[in-house]
Protein backbone atom coordinates (compact mmCIF):
# COMPACT_ATOMS: atom_id res chain seq x y z
CA UNK A 1 0.00 0.00 0.00
CA UNK A 2 1.48 3.22 -0.84
CA UNK A 3 2.30 6.13 1.47
CA UNK A 4 0.93 9.45 1.40
CA UNK A 5 2.16 12.78 2.44
CA UNK A 6 -0.92 12.99 5.31
CA UNK A 7 0.06 9.89 6.71
CA UNK A 8 3.01 11.68 8.07
CA UNK A 9 2.75 15.23 7.75
CA UNK A 10 0.02 17.89 9.13
CA UNK A 11 -1.88 20.22 6.90
CA UNK A 12 -1.34 23.75 8.67
CA UNK A 13 -4.21 25.83 7.19
CA UNK A 14 -2.80 29.15 7.91
CA UNK A 15 0.39 28.79 5.66
CA UNK A 16 -1.87 26.34 3.26
CA UNK A 17 1.63 23.75 3.57
CA UNK A 18 1.73 20.35 5.59
CA UNK A 19 3.97 20.12 8.05
CA UNK A 20 6.33 17.49 10.15
CA UNK A 21 4.37 16.03 13.29
CA UNK A 22 6.50 16.15 16.39
CA UNK A 23 5.81 12.36 16.54
CA UNK A 24 7.43 11.76 13.33
CA UNK A 25 10.03 14.20 14.22
CA UNK A 26 10.99 11.82 16.86
CA UNK A 27 10.96 8.96 14.93
CA UNK A 28 13.01 10.15 12.19
CA UNK A 29 15.98 11.53 14.92
CA UNK A 30 15.35 8.42 16.67
CA UNK A 31 16.07 6.43 13.40
CA UNK A 32 18.65 8.57 11.79
CA UNK A 33 20.78 8.49 14.83
CA UNK A 34 20.24 4.76 15.54
CA UNK A 35 23.83 3.45 15.21
CA UNK A 36 24.95 6.22 17.13
CA UNK A 37 22.47 5.50 20.53
CA UNK A 38 23.95 1.77 19.95
CA UNK A 39 27.40 3.01 20.41
CA UNK A 40 26.11 5.07 23.25
CA UNK A 41 24.58 2.19 24.63
CA UNK A 42 27.91 0.08 24.07
CA UNK A 43 30.37 2.17 25.26
CA UNK A 44 27.89 2.92 28.58
CA UNK A 45 27.69 -0.95 29.89
CA UNK A 46 30.97 -2.15 28.14
CA UNK A 47 31.67 -4.27 30.98
CA UNK A 48 28.66 -6.49 30.38
CA UNK A 49 29.25 -6.37 26.66
CA UNK A 50 32.92 -7.96 27.48
CA UNK A 51 32.38 -10.70 29.88
CA UNK A 52 29.72 -11.25 26.65
CA UNK A 53 32.89 -11.71 24.43
CA UNK A 54 34.01 -15.33 25.35
CA UNK A 55 30.21 -16.72 25.20
CA UNK A 56 30.32 -15.18 21.71
CA UNK A 57 33.93 -16.67 20.39
CA UNK A 58 32.78 -20.10 22.21
CA UNK A 59 29.95 -19.83 19.87
CA UNK A 60 32.18 -19.03 16.78
CA UNK A 61 34.97 -21.34 17.09
CA UNK A 62 32.49 -24.88 18.09
CA UNK A 63 28.91 -23.87 16.49
CA UNK A 64 29.29 -21.64 13.42
CA UNK A 65 32.95 -22.24 11.96
CA UNK A 66 32.13 -25.76 11.98
CA UNK A 67 29.32 -25.57 9.49
CA UNK A 68 31.66 -25.03 7.01
CA UNK A 69 32.30 -28.23 7.18
CA UNK A 70 28.65 -29.18 6.55
CA UNK A 71 30.05 -28.69 2.37
CA UNK A 72 31.40 -32.39 2.94
CA UNK A 73 27.70 -33.68 2.51
CA UNK A 74 27.28 -32.76 -0.65
CA UNK A 75 30.60 -33.32 -1.99
CA UNK A 76 33.16 -36.35 -2.99
CA UNK A 77 35.47 -36.79 0.32
CA UNK A 78 38.88 -36.16 -0.09
CA UNK A 79 41.09 -36.91 2.83
CA UNK A 80 43.73 -34.54 0.73
CA UNK A 81 41.71 -31.69 -0.95
CA UNK A 82 40.33 -29.22 1.13
CA UNK A 83 36.38 -29.22 1.12
CA UNK A 84 36.02 -26.03 -0.47
CA UNK A 85 38.20 -27.89 -3.43
CA UNK A 86 36.36 -31.28 -3.12
CA UNK A 87 33.85 -32.36 -6.00
CA UNK A 88 30.75 -31.52 -5.71
CA UNK A 89 28.10 -34.63 -5.43
CA UNK A 90 24.73 -33.40 -4.83
CA UNK A 91 22.31 -35.51 -2.76
CA UNK A 92 24.49 -38.92 -3.57
CA UNK A 93 25.46 -39.46 -0.32
CA UNK A 94 22.03 -39.03 1.12
CA UNK A 95 20.81 -41.11 -1.51
CA UNK A 96 23.03 -43.48 -0.34
CA UNK A 97 22.32 -43.51 3.42
CA UNK A 98 17.80 -43.86 2.50
CA UNK A 99 17.87 -45.78 0.06
CA UNK A 100 21.00 -47.24 -1.06
CA UNK A 101 20.74 -51.38 -1.50
CA UNK A 102 24.12 -52.20 0.26
CA UNK A 103 24.46 -52.58 3.75
CA UNK A 104 25.61 -48.74 4.57
CA UNK A 105 21.66 -48.12 4.20
CA UNK A 106 20.40 -51.05 6.27
CA UNK A 107 23.02 -49.61 9.37
CA UNK A 108 21.86 -45.93 9.20
CA UNK A 109 18.14 -47.32 9.36
CA UNK A 110 18.77 -49.07 11.84
CA UNK A 111 21.16 -46.63 14.00
CA UNK A 112 17.99 -44.26 13.20
CA UNK A 113 15.70 -46.13 14.92
CA UNK A 114 17.91 -47.02 18.24
CA UNK A 115 18.70 -43.13 18.33
CA UNK A 116 14.79 -42.85 18.39
CA UNK A 117 13.69 -45.67 20.85
CA UNK A 118 16.28 -44.75 23.03
CA UNK A 119 15.76 -40.99 22.88
CA UNK A 120 11.79 -41.69 23.23
CA UNK A 121 11.59 -43.84 26.15
CA UNK A 122 14.44 -41.30 27.93
CA UNK A 123 12.18 -38.96 27.62
CA UNK A 124 8.92 -40.66 28.96
CA UNK A 125 10.78 -42.47 31.78
CA UNK A 126 13.35 -39.53 32.47
CA UNK A 127 11.75 -36.19 32.02
CA UNK A 128 9.03 -36.81 35.11
CA UNK A 129 11.63 -37.93 37.75
CA UNK A 130 13.32 -34.48 37.70
CA UNK A 131 9.95 -32.93 38.48
CA UNK A 132 9.18 -35.63 40.96
CA UNK A 133 12.40 -34.80 42.66
CA UNK A 134 12.03 -31.33 42.52
CA UNK A 135 8.40 -32.01 44.56
CA UNK A 136 9.98 -34.16 46.97
CA UNK A 137 12.48 -31.61 47.93
CA UNK A 138 10.43 -29.40 48.52
CA UNK A 139 8.28 -31.33 51.31
CA UNK A 140 11.42 -31.68 53.23
CA UNK A 141 11.21 -28.99 55.77
CA UNK A 142 14.87 -29.41 57.17
CA UNK A 143 17.15 -27.16 55.05
CA UNK A 144 20.53 -29.49 56.15
CA UNK A 145 18.71 -32.38 55.38
CA UNK A 146 17.40 -30.98 52.13
CA UNK A 147 20.53 -29.74 51.16
CA UNK A 148 22.60 -33.53 51.75
CA UNK A 149 19.89 -35.36 49.36
CA UNK A 150 20.70 -32.33 46.73
CA UNK A 151 23.83 -32.93 46.76
CA UNK A 152 23.93 -36.75 46.96
CA UNK A 153 21.47 -36.46 43.61
CA UNK A 154 23.70 -33.56 41.48
CA UNK A 155 27.13 -36.10 42.28
CA UNK A 156 26.79 -38.11 39.18
CA UNK A 157 26.54 -35.63 37.47
CA UNK A 158 29.88 -34.18 37.91
CA UNK A 159 31.60 -37.80 37.00
CA UNK A 160 33.16 -38.21 33.61
CA UNK A 161 31.39 -40.26 31.39
CA UNK A 162 34.10 -42.89 32.08
CA UNK A 163 33.72 -43.15 35.45
CA UNK A 164 29.86 -43.43 35.02
CA UNK A 165 29.74 -46.11 32.63
CA UNK A 166 32.84 -48.34 34.92
CA UNK A 167 30.30 -48.16 37.67
CA UNK A 168 27.73 -49.38 35.30
CA UNK A 169 29.41 -52.57 34.04
CA UNK A 170 31.06 -53.43 37.85
CA UNK A 171 26.86 -53.27 38.95
CA UNK A 172 26.26 -55.48 35.91
CA UNK A 173 29.31 -57.91 35.13
CA UNK A 174 29.11 -61.09 34.44
CA UNK A 175 30.90 -64.12 36.68
CA UNK A 176 31.07 -67.26 36.58
CA UNK A 177 29.82 -67.60 40.49
CA UNK A 178 27.93 -65.65 41.63
CA UNK A 179 30.06 -63.59 43.90
CA UNK A 180 32.03 -62.55 40.80
CA UNK A 181 28.47 -60.99 39.53
CA UNK A 182 27.73 -57.46 40.04
CA UNK A 183 25.54 -56.03 42.71
CA UNK A 184 22.67 -55.24 40.49
CA UNK A 185 22.83 -58.79 38.03
CA UNK A 186 22.65 -60.64 42.15
CA UNK A 187 20.06 -58.83 42.80
CA UNK A 188 17.41 -59.35 39.73
CA UNK A 189 18.87 -63.08 39.38
CA UNK A 190 17.88 -63.86 43.12
CA UNK A 191 14.31 -62.13 42.68
CA UNK A 192 13.55 -63.89 39.57
CA UNK A 193 13.84 -61.28 36.61
CA UNK A 194 16.21 -62.72 34.79
CA UNK A 195 18.00 -65.81 34.59
CA UNK A 196 21.23 -67.49 36.23
CA UNK A 197 22.36 -68.28 32.84
CA UNK A 198 21.42 -64.17 31.71
CA UNK A 199 23.35 -62.67 34.79
CA UNK A 200 26.65 -65.26 34.55
CA UNK A 201 26.88 -64.41 31.02
CA UNK A 202 26.50 -60.57 31.64
CA UNK A 203 23.95 -58.13 31.28
CA UNK A 204 26.05 -55.54 28.90
CA UNK A 205 26.05 -58.91 26.57
CA UNK A 206 22.60 -59.15 25.87
CA UNK A 207 20.81 -56.79 23.52
CA UNK A 208 17.40 -57.14 25.04
CA UNK A 209 19.15 -55.32 28.61
CA UNK A 210 21.58 -52.32 26.70
CA UNK A 211 17.98 -50.17 26.03
CA UNK A 212 17.32 -50.27 30.02
CA UNK A 213 20.59 -49.98 31.59
CA UNK A 214 21.18 -47.03 29.77
CA UNK A 215 17.96 -45.56 30.04
CA UNK A 216 18.18 -46.06 34.10
CA UNK A 217 21.85 -45.08 34.20
CA UNK A 218 20.72 -41.71 32.11
CA UNK A 219 17.89 -41.07 34.92
CA UNK A 220 20.63 -41.61 37.60
CA UNK A 221 22.73 -39.41 35.99
CA UNK A 222 20.95 -36.34 35.25
CA UNK A 223 17.85 -36.63 36.94
CA UNK A 224 19.11 -34.82 40.38
CA UNK A 225 20.73 -32.17 38.22
CA UNK A 226 18.28 -31.43 36.16
CA UNK A 227 15.51 -30.87 39.26
CA UNK A 228 17.26 -27.68 39.72
CA UNK A 229 15.10 -25.61 37.36
CA UNK A 230 11.69 -27.23 38.95
CA UNK A 231 12.83 -26.23 42.30
CA UNK A 232 13.46 -22.79 41.20
CA UNK A 233 10.33 -22.52 39.95
CA UNK A 234 8.63 -24.23 42.84
CA UNK A 235 10.19 -22.30 45.75
CA UNK A 236 9.24 -18.93 43.74
CA UNK A 237 5.24 -20.20 44.00
CA UNK A 238 3.97 -16.99 46.39
CA UNK A 239 3.17 -18.59 50.06
CA UNK A 240 -0.49 -17.37 50.15
CA UNK A 241 -1.23 -19.73 46.98
CA UNK A 242 -0.52 -22.77 49.78
CA UNK A 243 -2.53 -20.95 52.44
CA UNK A 244 -5.37 -20.60 50.24
CA UNK A 245 -5.40 -23.81 49.10
CA UNK A 246 -5.22 -24.97 53.37
CA UNK A 247 -8.31 -23.26 53.86
CA UNK A 248 -9.91 -24.57 51.46
CA UNK A 249 -9.02 -28.09 52.74
CA UNK A 250 -6.24 -28.80 50.62
CA UNK A 251 -3.85 -31.70 51.51
CA UNK A 252 -0.72 -32.11 50.61
CA UNK A 253 -1.33 -34.00 47.71
CA UNK A 254 -3.65 -31.74 46.52
CA UNK A 255 -1.25 -28.90 47.04
CA UNK A 256 0.85 -30.29 44.50
CA UNK A 257 -1.87 -31.07 41.96
CA UNK A 258 -4.16 -27.44 42.09
CA UNK A 259 -1.04 -25.20 43.38
CA UNK A 260 2.41 -26.66 42.36
CA UNK A 261 1.97 -28.30 39.11
CA UNK A 262 0.10 -25.42 37.23
CA UNK A 263 2.41 -23.00 38.88
CA UNK A 264 4.85 -24.19 37.38
CA UNK A 265 3.39 -25.63 33.87
CA UNK A 266 5.23 -22.74 32.00
CA UNK A 267 8.09 -24.20 32.81
CA UNK A 268 8.11 -27.76 32.17
CA UNK A 269 6.25 -26.55 28.68
CA UNK A 270 9.60 -24.77 27.78
CA UNK A 271 11.91 -27.87 29.19
CA UNK A 272 10.00 -30.20 27.24
CA UNK A 273 10.27 -28.27 24.29
CA UNK A 274 13.96 -27.83 24.59
CA UNK A 275 14.30 -31.82 25.57
CA UNK A 276 12.32 -32.69 22.33
CA UNK A 277 15.10 -30.60 20.50
CA UNK A 278 17.58 -32.64 21.58
CA UNK A 279 15.22 -35.60 21.51
CA UNK A 280 17.83 -37.27 18.61
CA UNK A 281 21.04 -35.86 19.83
CA UNK A 282 23.20 -38.99 21.67
CA UNK A 283 26.41 -38.94 22.04
CA UNK A 284 28.94 -41.52 21.49
CA UNK A 285 30.58 -41.30 24.30
CA UNK A 286 28.81 -43.30 26.81
CA UNK A 287 26.79 -45.56 23.99
CA UNK A 288 30.53 -46.35 22.56
CA UNK A 289 31.86 -47.18 26.03
CA UNK A 290 28.87 -49.75 27.05
CA UNK A 291 27.98 -51.31 23.76
CA UNK A 292 29.97 -54.96 22.11
CA UNK A 293 29.48 -56.75 19.33
CA UNK A 294 26.71 -58.89 21.07
CA UNK A 295 23.96 -55.55 21.56
CA UNK A 296 25.24 -54.13 18.43
CA UNK A 297 22.09 -54.52 16.67
CA UNK A 298 20.21 -52.20 19.77
CA UNK A 299 23.29 -50.20 20.62
CA UNK A 300 24.10 -48.50 17.35
CA UNK A 301 23.32 -45.02 17.43
CA UNK A 302 23.74 -42.50 14.80
CA UNK A 303 26.33 -40.67 16.09
CA UNK A 304 28.57 -44.17 16.71
CA UNK A 305 27.66 -44.98 13.09
CA UNK A 306 28.57 -41.53 11.86
CA UNK A 307 32.11 -41.98 14.16
CA UNK A 308 32.50 -45.58 12.55
CA UNK A 309 31.99 -44.37 9.31
CA UNK A 310 34.14 -40.80 9.55
CA UNK A 311 36.85 -41.86 11.41
CA UNK A 312 37.17 -45.96 11.24
CA UNK A 313 35.98 -46.07 7.57
CA UNK A 314 37.33 -42.48 5.82
CA UNK A 315 33.55 -41.82 4.29
CA UNK A 316 33.63 -38.14 6.18
CA UNK A 317 30.98 -37.43 3.79
CA UNK A 318 28.52 -40.19 5.04
CA UNK A 319 29.13 -39.56 8.44
CA UNK A 320 28.65 -35.63 7.41
CA UNK A 321 25.14 -36.56 6.33
CA UNK A 322 23.77 -38.92 9.26
CA UNK A 323 24.65 -36.27 11.47
CA UNK A 324 22.92 -33.46 9.16
CA UNK A 325 19.51 -35.60 8.94
CA UNK A 326 19.95 -36.31 12.30
CA UNK A 327 20.11 -32.54 12.94
CA UNK A 328 17.38 -31.37 10.76
CA UNK A 329 14.75 -33.62 12.07
CA UNK A 330 15.60 -32.71 15.74
CA UNK A 331 15.58 -28.92 14.09
CA UNK A 332 11.53 -30.07 12.67
CA UNK A 333 10.76 -31.57 16.20
CA UNK A 334 11.24 -28.32 17.96
CA UNK A 335 9.70 -26.40 15.68
CA UNK A 336 6.70 -28.54 15.62
CA UNK A 337 6.13 -29.13 19.43
CA UNK A 338 6.87 -25.29 20.00
CA UNK A 339 3.90 -24.56 17.58
CA UNK A 340 1.92 -27.63 19.50
CA UNK A 341 2.65 -25.32 22.95
CA UNK A 342 1.80 -22.20 21.47
CA UNK A 343 -1.56 -23.36 19.81
CA UNK A 344 -2.17 -26.16 22.96
CA UNK A 345 -1.26 -22.95 25.27
CA UNK A 346 0.30 -19.62 26.19
CA UNK A 347 3.65 -21.26 26.79
CA UNK A 348 6.30 -21.14 23.89
CA UNK A 349 10.21 -20.66 23.24
CA UNK A 350 9.29 -18.38 20.15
Amino acid sequence: MKSKAADFLIYDEASGSYRESPEQAVRDDVEKHYWLHVWRTVVKDWRLYLMLLPMLVVFLLWRYFPMYELLGCFKVADNVLPVSEQLFSGFYNFKLLLAGKDTLSTEFWRALRNTFVLSFYGLCFGFPMPIILALFFNEIKSNIARSVYQVLTYLPKFMSTVVMTSLVMMLVKQGAQTSNMGIVSQALAAVGLVSRETANAGLLNNPAFFRPIYIISGIWESAGYDSIVFFAAIIAISPTSYEAAQIDGAGKWAQMRYVVLPSILSTIIIMLITRIGSLLNIGYEKVLLLYNSNTFVTADVVSTFAQRYGLEGASKGIASAAEMMNNVIGMLLVIGANTIARKASDTSLY
